[in-house]
């Protein structure tokens, strides 16, 4: 090593504020370019380059020691027993590979014999607005993994055992050296689970799990909506090892309604009357999820006019509030008419036509709209 050291900063590639993370990752990837194995034309040099990357990771990665070096640089280190250069702070170089290839080759025993919780699932139901306003109990079939009954998920045949394999003495892991590096990973004889299923259960044929299709009730709270979840807790797949089940997720989707559309705790819906009612005003029978209901038509409605019905919507789920139906009146021009009725629109066009009002309002106001246009434009 060069009697002047570099700054630790420097030979990391990081600045003076970087955090613990980043300069843990710096480390590891300083320590596997510098490696002494992934450098065979000049062993020597990598080896001094990988001592000081190890000696600079040792310093900064502990809060004590880098605050001493920052205040005072090397010579405060000296006394602590610190910045020997090496391994950087790790108790051996397998601890400094296991570290930096875990990613790579999913660690030692990943998996093993410890018990492992189930994976949730999730299912799609649907439900008519109906359900979903006023709730509901759906009975749905979902494929699972349960664990086997036979040999209550241990994989082997009722009345023997598992024995330990032999490949990893029952660790479930097996080591690999490679000049200075060491490694480990899952026992491939095993697959990580540390013993051999030699007489598997003829039912689970040895996974210690079975599918299955089971039939469960879920109870559809009043007010739900599209995209609400459900949890069934324990209702997903079986755990590993005797590992506890995950949970059953369950999404809903209200299917389309023909009369009503849904935005939040309302109701909206097209209610189409005729020309006379629209005219004269009355009253006409409006549908709700609760049944019909009265709804007055004041004379001179236009088209496109929206009336709020209060209460008549949703009640929210979580709450008291109830929503509003809102219904929007279409006036429907009549069709298929008679010479008769011909004849009396055509008497009571020009009867409007000729007694000086303005009996269509908005008609005005786009035709002006209009003449001011070509007038601006001209």
């Amino acid at each position: 090593m060069t009697s002047k050291k570099k700054d630790y900063y420097e030979v990391l590639g990081v600045s003076k504020t970087a955090s613990t993370e980043e300069i843990k990752k710096a480390y590891k990837q300083k320590a596997m370019k510098h490696h002494p194995d992934r450098n065979p034309d000049d062993p020597k040099g990598a080896e001094a380059k990988f001592k000081e990357v190890g000696e600079a990771y040792e310093a900064l990665s502990d809060p004590k020691k880098r605050a001493i070096y920052d205040q005072v640089g090397h010579e405060g280190l000296s006394g602590m027993g610190g910045a020997r250069g090496g391994t950087g702070g790790f108790s051996n170089m397998s601890d400094i590979f296991g570290d930096i290839f875990g990613d790579i080759f999913g660690g030692a025993n990943a998996g093993g014999s410890r018990p492992q919780r189930g994976a949730d699932l999730g299912y799609n139901l649907e439900l008519s607005l109906e359900e979903a306003v006023h709730g509901t109990e759906k009975k749905i079939q979902i494929p699972i993994v349960l664990t086997c009954e036979e040999c209550e998920g241990k994989g082997s045949r009722k009345g023997t055992h598992p024995t330990e394999c032999t490949a990893c003495h029952g660790s479930g892991a097996i080591r690999i050296d490679q000049g200075f590096i060491s490694m480990q990973q899952n026992c491939p004889h095993c697959r990580g689970q540390g013993k051999i299923i030699r007489d598997p259960c003829p039912r689970c044929h040895g996974q210690g799990r079975v599918q299955k299709y089971t039939t469960l009730a879920v109870k559809i709270p009043a007010g739900i909506d599209t995209g609400d979840r459900i949890r069934l807790s324990a209702k997903g797949e079986a755990g590993i090892n005797g590992g506890p089940p995950g949970d059953l997720y369950v999404q809903t989707h209200i299917k389309r309604h023909p009369i009503f559309m849904r935005e939040g705790n309302n109701l909206q819906c097209e209610v189409p009357i005729d020309l006379v009612t629209a005219a004269l005003g009355g009253e006409i029978d409006i549908p709700t999820l609760e049944g019909k209901v009265k709804l007055k038509i004041p004379h001179e409605t236009q088209s496109g006019a929206l009336f709020r019905l209060r209460g008549k919507g949703v009640k929210a789920m979580r709450s008291n509030n109830i929503g509003d139906l809102m219904c929007r009146v279409l006036v429907e021009t009549p069709v298929k008419l008679n010479a008769d009725q011909k004849a009396l629109l055509t008497q009571l066009g020009e009867s409007l036509a000729s007694d000086g009002k303005q009996h269509s309002p908005k008609a005005s106001g786009w035709f002006n709209s209009v003449k001011n246009f070509f007038k601006d434009n001209s």
